[in-house]
């Protein structure tokens, strides 16, 4: 009886013996890779460039988009129903080409009305005149008549008008881009019938900054590219410039395009004003970098320098000027100084590096 208890106590010794066993193994070998895993991860892949100087021309550029010389919703003048319309979308007006006509049948009524009217009234007049002569009438009299005759004469004027208004004439010479009635149409004063536009010139409006605005004036000639036509190059001339920024403080700049005969270019297409600077003709070597080498964007003014035991660095720079994708340097750097260019959100200042590139 006395022999179980003993066995059962020798076993538990045993298997408290094998897990101690077990659970320092497991440990030893958890060390092992975890001392692997810092061993590889002991450095951090990245990219690099050098800080060096390059001869930039300092001559920039800023997209917008092509608009219409002139832009004009048709209305209507008068009331009446469209008898005809003479032109179709994409028929090409003069200012004074009649585009319409409207129903003139009741309008020519009223006409011969106001001038029947006007025409009594002359003759009234007239009699009232030689009836002060000879004291017939008093003063007022002829005031009134003489009132009747101007009032006639206004209202057949007016009437005129209407008849005129009948033939809807183009006030722009243009294009037709919309056509908005049918012949049948009934129209009301300011009805829109016709989107006219006129593309024989257009304009490019961009914008550009305080320091670029300062160098420009009304007329001078820019070279304008166009994404539908890369191999076409354009020629304009700087008709307006904003005398106040927007809210981003830039200034609207607006560029005037004469158009090919056959219209190449279109309102609404995207293009590319380039300005010449005016101080040379010629490159300035300065010191830059690529936008990839700043961390988090060119805003935060940081970058991480190269150490020579490769560790890196985060140094803050002065930024000058940005020329397409490269970084004007004023200062924090020297020429040939290496920069990290890819890989930053994986380091810190201080973290050690590889370099693949």
């Amino acid at each position: 009886m006395k022999a179980k208890p003993i066995i059962y106590s020798v076993l538990a010794v045993i298997l408290i013996a094998a897990g101690i066993y077990t659970l320092s193994n497991n440990k030893k070998k958890n060390q092992a890779e975890t001392a692997i895993v810092s061993q590889k991860n002991e450095f951090i892949s990245v990219n690099v460039t050098q800080a060096k100087y390059e001869h930039i021309t300092n001559d920039y550029s800023s997209n917008g988009t092509f608009a219409p010389y002139q832009e004009l919703s048709f209305p209507s003048e008068i009331s009446g129903r469209i008898v005809r319309v003479l032109v179709d979308e994409g028929s090409y007006v003069r200012v004074g080409q009649t585009v319409a006509t409207i129903k003139k049948d009741q309008l020519e009524v009223d006409n011969s009305n106001a001038n029947a009217t006007y025409q009594n009234a002359v003759v009234d007049n007239q009699r009232y005149e030689n009836a002060f002569k000879t004291g017939g009438v008093t003063k007022q009299q002829v005031d009134n008549s003489r009132l009747q005759v101007k009032n006639a004469r206004a209202q057949l004027q007016q009437a005129n008008l209407r008849i005129g208004d009948t033939n809807v004439r183009a006030s722009i010479n243009g294009i037709i881009n919309k056509r908005l009635i049918e012949p049948g149409s009934v129209v009301s004063p300011g009805t829109v019938m016709f989107e006219i536009v006129n593309v024989s010139r257009l304009k490019l409006k961009v914008n550009v900054n305080e320091s670029q605005v300062a160098s420009m004036k009304v007329g001078d000639e820019i070279n304008v590219k166009a994404s539908v036509y890369p191999d076409t190059p354009f020629k304009g001339k700087i008709s307006f410039i904003a005398p106040l920024a927007d809210a981003s403080l830039n200034f609207p700049v607006e560029i005037e395009i004469s158009n090919s005969n056959e219209n190449k270019l279109r309102a609404g297409m995207y293009g590319t004003a380039v300005f010449n600077a005016k101080d040379s003709g010629t490159a300035h070597a300065m010191l830059v970098l690529p936008k990839e080498a700043f961390v988090g964007g060119v805003s935060s003014n940081e970058v991480f320098v190269v150490n020579k035991d490769n560790t890196v660095k985060l140094t803050k720079v002065v930024v000058g000027r940005i020329f397409g994708s490269q970084i004007e340097i004023l200062g924090g750097l020297k020429d040939g100084q290496t920069v990290v260019t890819t890989g930053q959100i994986n380091l810190i200042d201080g973290a050690k590096i590889k370099i693949v590139k």
